[in-house]
């Protein structure tokens, strides 16, 4: 999937690798991050982890492990995702991840995502749409 949004590559990527922005909009409605839970070493072999959490189900915890393999600064993040504890899921399991950051005219960023084997009509395009309307919101407050 495809998506522009009105901040510069780098302002994007940062959403994606800081911690602290990651807590603020990653998952879709009705889910969070807990903060504590967030560990970020995006590098090459490096890992990010965390543990989504769900408003109407606070027991259910998703662990989610996403390995790297490719990292370019403000342009490209490829890994495995590992995810656990998924609804509808007996069984943990993986996914290919590659985001692109691409610059746009007026300070803008296409950012082009791929993962995994889900088409487009899957709940994970829907969950990444929701998602990104909550970091929609946090690239619009002041920098």
């Amino acid at each position: 999937m495809s998506r522009v949004f009105d901040a510069p590559p780098e302002v994007v990527y940062q959403a994606f690798v800081d911690a602290d922005q990651l807590a603020q909009w990653w998952g879709p409605e009705g889910c969070s991050l807990r903060r504590e839970t967030i560990e970020s070493d995006v590098r090459p072999g490096g890992c990010q982890r965390f543990v989504m959490v769900v408003r109407d189900e606070p027991n259910l915890q998703i662990q989610n492990t996403i390995t790297f393999t490719e990292v370019i600064e403000n342009e490209l993040l490829v890994g495995r995702c590992d995810v656990d504890g998924a609804p509808g899921h007996h069984e943990a399991f993986s996914v290919g991840l590659r985001l692109e950051f691409h610059s746009e005219p007026g300070g803008r960023t296409r950012l082009e995502l791929r993962q995994g084997l889900f088409d487009e009509a899957s709940e994970v395009h829907d969950a990444w749409l929701e998602s990104f309307t909550k970091l929609d919101s946090v690239l619009g407050q002041p920098r």
